[in-house]
C-alpha cells in the first residue's frame, strides 16, 4: 500500500525529525548515496521512506515504506528529492580509553556546511575521531549530512565538552594543538610530525575561545602571503589536517 495522505500519523510523526529538537534517538538521511553510505557501514534503519517505482533498489523490504512524490516531499528540505529517505538511529558511541591518534576538536563551528566539510576532510585523512562543542553547528542538520557526504558514518562524532576532553588528551600525552594568529602562535609547517595529537579550529568570526588558548599546548597558525584577513574555517581546517598527517 502506497502512502498517498500528508495527514497519515507516521509521516507526522517521522516529518517532526526535520527540527533538531524532535531528534533524540534517529535522524533522517535523503538520497540514494546517503542510504547505501549507510547501508554499507551496517547503520539501523527505522524507516525506508520510498516511491514505489524505486522499491525494489531496496534489500531490507522489511523496513520500506511506501510513499507518493507529494508525501516524500515533505520529509525534506530539499527542492528535489531522490526518490528515498530513511531514518537512522543515532548511534551509542564509547569515549576512547587511551586518546592515542588523531583527533579533531571543534568549538562552536556553527555554520552547517563548514561543518560538514571538515568532518568529510578529516574522514579523507583517517582521523579518529571527532568532537564537538556544545554550540558547533547539528550535525545531523540536512545541510551538515550533505556536506558530510556519508563520512559521519566512517569515523565516530562526540558532542561533548571538548575542554574536560583537552586536559583527558593531555594526560595521555597527546598534545593539543590549536589555531589562531598571535604573537605567541608558530606556523604550522614548523610543527614536527606527531603520531597522536588533537587539533582545534574555532568559531568562523571569534576563533577559539580564551579557554582554549590557556588550554593548548601549541598555538599554530597559516602564515598568509596576501592581503586577505583570514581563511574560510573549512578551508584552513583541509590545509591543517593534511599537513599533520
Amino acid at each position: 500500500m502506497v502512502i498517498t495522505s500528508k495527514a497519515n500519523q507516521l509521516i507526522k510523526q517521522t516529518k517532526k525529525l526535520l527540527q533538531k529538537k524532535h531528534r533524540q534517538q534517529s535522524y533522517l538521511i535523503e538520497g540514494w548515496h546517503l542510504f547505501e553510505e549507510a547501508q554499507q557501514s551496517g547503520q539501523g534503519f527505522r524507516h525506508i521512506f520510498v516511491l514505489e517505482e524505486l522499491a525494489d533498489r531496496v534489500t531490507d523490504q522489511e523496513k520500506v515504506v511506501l510513499v507518493s512524490a507529494d508525501v516524500l516531499k515533505e520529509l525534506t528540505d530539499s527542492p528535489s528529492p531522490q526518490g528515498i529517505i530513511a531514518e537512522v538511529d543515532m548511534p551509542q558511541l564509547a569515549f576512547p580509553t587511551d586518546y592515542q591518534g588523531k583527533y579533531l576538536i571543534l568549538e562552536d563551528v556553527q555554520d552547517p556546511g563548514n561543518l560538514g566539510t571538515i568532518i568529510r576532510t578529516a574522514d579523507a585523512a583517517g582521523f579518529d575521531g571527532v568532537f564537538l562543542s556544545e554550540k558547533s553547528a547539528d550535525v545531523y542538520n540536512s545541510k551538515t549530512l550533505r556536506s558530510m557526504q556519508g563520512s559521519h558514518f566512517h569515523l565516530p562524532i562526540w558532542r561533548t565538552d571538548i575542554y574536560k576532553i583537552c586536559r583527558e588528551m593531555q594526560e595521555h600525552n597527546t598534545p593539543v594543538l590549536a589555531t589562531t594568529l598571535s604573537k605567541v602562535s608558530v606556523d604550522y609547517k614548523t610543527v614536527p610530525h606527531q603520531e597522536s595529537f588533537a587539533l582545534v579550529m574555532g568559531n568562523e568570526g571569534q576563533g577559539i575561545s580564551a579557554e582554549m588558548t590557556a588550554l593548548a599546548d601549541q598555538l599554530v597558525h597559516i602564515t598568509m602571503p596576501g592581503q586577505a584577513e583570514s581563511l574560510n574555517v573549512a578551508v584552513a581546517a583541509g590545509i591543517l589536517i593534511f599537513s599533520f598527517i
